[in-house]
């Protein structure tokens, strides 16, 4: 059994993203704010550029320290 004084209220929180996105969620707090979501992520909308970028950086690695 719960303890009744110990336990902080829990809210159906509003979500609220920088790019306009908004969804709900549980939480202690009422609202929450947040820079990236799922929805303007890179790695989850597909825009990841990190592996051509470090496909570069990996090969200039290789040319600089003769690695094979």
């Amino acid at each position: 059994m719960m303890k009744a004084a110990i336990h902080p209220k829990y809210y159906d929180a509003k979500v609220r993203c920088n790019c306009g996105n908004e969804f709900v969620a549980g939480s202690t707090k009422e609202s929450i704010n947040v820079e990236v979501c799922a929805k303007c992520h890179p790695y989850y909308t597909g825009s990841q550029k990190l592996l051509l970028e470090a496909g570069g950086r990996v090969e200039r690695f290789k040319k600089k320290y003769n690695r094979d």
